[in-house]
């Protein structure tokens, strides 16, 4: 059976948009999954033990060196194992929330996850989806247009840097039906997000069958 990492960014637990568009798409996966919630359980930000424990032997790992290791080769274990990966990734303040760069920093590894090239990756070329989920709309054309550092930064390391087969899911004006000011669009938010279940459905099962392949 294909083995899913889920990975969960949100701080919110009820009313999540993308927890609950990441729940669609498991109601449609057919494999096994590893779930980390980085909401309930953020892994701490990388600091000079975790690096410095990269290019030590391990007989010679302090003890702060030895838990920071012992957590990044559990992370890492995690992305290598999978073959394929859901991340519900929602805006926080025009960026991606800082839980999930953090669990970023410990699994950009170069000679380890990463190479020279996306094809250097030994996760190269597995399928990826990213649940992209924001308060308000930053397309073209749009008062926010270029606001939006949140998706472009996920898409470029996932692809450029993991070298996967991503997919984005998006899920936008999340804001309106709490946002008198964005009651004019809460049509268009409500179509948006019933949008994204669909997509999310499909896609787990297109690459759920591929898997088994």
């Amino acid at each position: 059976m294909p083995r899913l990492l889920h990975i969960d960014a949100s701080a919110v637990h009820d009313g999540s948009v993308s927890r609950e568009v990441a729940r669609s798409f498991r109601e449609a996966w057919d494999g096994e999954v590893v779930y980390r919630d980085l909401g309930a359980r953020p892994v701490p930000h990388l600091m000079a033990a975790g690096i410095s424990a990269r290019y030590a032997p391990a007989q010679e790992h302090d003890a702060e060196q030895a838990t920071a290791a012992f957590l990044q080769e559990a992370l890492v274990k995690e992305l290598l194992e999978a073959e394929a990966y859901l991340f519900a990734v929602p805006m926080y303040n025009f960026g991606a929330p800082s839980t999930f760069k953090a669990w970023l920093d410990h699994v950009l590894i170069p000679g380890r996850t990463i190479g020279m090239s996306p094809d250097d990756s030994p996760i190269a070329g597995r399928p990826a989806t990213l649940i992209s989920v924001r308060g308000g709309a930053y397309g073209p054309g749009t008062p926010r247009e270029g606001w939006d550092f949140a998706d472009p930064y996920l898409r470029r390391i996932l692809t450029s840097v993991f070298g996967l087969d991503l997919t984005v899911v998006t899920a936008e004006l999340t804001l309106a039906e709490t946002t008198p000011a964005m009651a004019p669009l809460r049509e268009a938010a409500a179509a948006s997000q019933a949008a994204a279940h669909v997509a999310a459905r499909e896609h787990a099962r297109r690459i759920s069958a591929r898997s088994l392949v």
